[in-house]
């Protein structure tokens, strides 16, 4: 157990950790937090999650509800903005009044780990043997994995059809750092825009930049390495030849995503969430996984959210909290769920009835498989401290205040000193 001292410290560790990854998901406005019942048998059963879009009658309320029944407990469920649920999430587990089940951006979780508020599967009894252990790593440190993930989602390569064929480039062709290169510099060619991205200085562009970093064979622990350095002059290298607009500098997901929609721009890094959009557009479009500097798919980030069962007073709840949690995740109720999330099922069987049911998901599927957790490698909080300044890198580099060299040496610098 952990003292009330340590985890009031543990806890003001983590919100200043939690600052910098609590922006990925676009979700709105919250409710109220309640507190749970004391009986482990039957009652009220509270239920938290960054999914405020979905009131009562969606069929995500429904499945929470129908969940709680099929265990025997009603249940109490509230939607919060991404950011206030994980300040909420640690004011509750600080004052000991977490909710029973809490859906959380897969980030978080080492965070809230780290302070001692989540209990384990192996606490819980819950089977983790389905899932993809690359998705699941997200949840994992130190040998324990804290909850499982409802579905993931992760980056890749949208590309207009039209533009590429007016340039001459088969987009079989382009398999490397190499070859995509040559394929902006044929596009820019016919007057068009090869590429762009968010490369804003916030998590939302160390999120996209992660796939170029790992896909160089870069590791979190050293952002100064050959292989880093490589990464940032990549993006850099875009921008002085004219291959991306300036304003990948400030573009974020979004911006970068109206700037593809356009229809003058051959490549769009993003990501599952965006298929809607692309299929309402009208451009002619296709989806490639990010490719590494010598081939093969680059390990992008995954995203997504973990169901985990903060730790309780009373331990004889875990033994419902489990029943709850496997009816989530179940395959029926995940194919359902993660259609309507637009994500890719953290499990192999749905992942196939997923493109059975949409052969547009195939390239997601395979880049899923190839993605990695932000907090892999037993980062935990340390991975906040290293993105800040990694994306500080990748700014002064691709601004044109210091060679990628020496932004990312100076990257690694601070990161070192930061996570000390």
């Amino acid at each position: 157990m952990i003292s009330s001292l340590k985890r009031a410290r543990l806890v003001g560790a983590a919100v200043l950790a939690v600052t910098a990854v609590a922006g990925l998901a676009a979700c709105s406005s919250g409710g109220t937090a309640t507190g749970t019942s004391s009986s482990a048998a039957g009652g009220t059963y509270t239920f938290w999650d960054p999914y405020p879009q979905f009131d009562a009658t969606s069929d995500w309320s429904k499945l929470v509800t129908k969940c709680g029944t099929d265990a025997g407990v009603t249940m109490e469920r509230t939607g919060y903005d991404t950011s206030d649920l994980t300040s909420k999430a640690l004011l509750a587990g600080q004052q000991g009044n977490s909710p029973d089940v809490l859906l959380i951006d897969n980030p978080v979780v080492s965070t809230l780990a780290t302070a001692g508020i989540l209990s384990t599967t192996k606490d819980l009894g819950l089977d983790t043997s389905n899932f993809a252990a690359n998705i699941l790593a997200a949840g994992q440190s130190n040998g324990d994995t804290f909850g499982v993930p409802i579905g993931a989602n992760t980056l890749a390569l949208y590309y207009n059809k039209s533009i590429l064929s007016a340039a001459g480039v088969d987009i079989a062709s382009v398999t490397n750092w190499d070859s995509l290169n040559a394929a902006l510099a044929k596009v820019k060619a016919t007057g068009k825009q090869g590429i762009t991205f968010a490369g804003i200085g916030t998590e939302e562009g160390s999120f996209q930049f992660l796939p170029w970093f790992w896909g160089s064979g870069a590791k979190l622990t050293d952002l100064s390495s050959t292989q880093a350095v490589a990464a940032a002059t990549l993006w850099t290298n875009w921008v002085k030849e004219g291959y991306a607009p300036n304003s990948v500098i400030n573009n974020t997901q979004t911006t970068s995503w109206q700037e593809f929609l356009a229809g003058n721009t051959a490549f769009s890094e993003n990501g599952t969430w965006q298929l809607a959009g692309a299929d309402k557009s009208g451009l002619s479009y296709g989806v490639i996984p990010i490719p590494a500097q010598t081939g093969g798919s680059a390990a992008a980030p995954t995203g997504g959210e973990f169901v985990t069962a903060p730790v309780q007073k009373d331990s004889s709840r875990y033994a419902t909290t489990e029943k709850i949690i496997s009816c989530l995740t179940s395959d029926a109720n995940l194919l359902t769920t993660d259609t309507t999330l637009s994500y890719v099922a953290p499990i192999a069987t749905v992942q196939k009835q997923q493109v059975a049911a949409n052969p547009e998901l195939a390239p997601w599927v395979a880049a899923v498989a190839a993605a990695k957790g932000r907090t892999s490698d037993n980062l935990g909080t340390k991975y906040p401290l290293i993105s800040q300044q990694m994306w500080g890198g990748f700014q002064n580099a691709m601004s044109g205040s210091q060679s990628p060299t020496d932004a990312m040496k100076a990257a690694q610098t601070a990161a070192a000193s930061a996570t000390q």
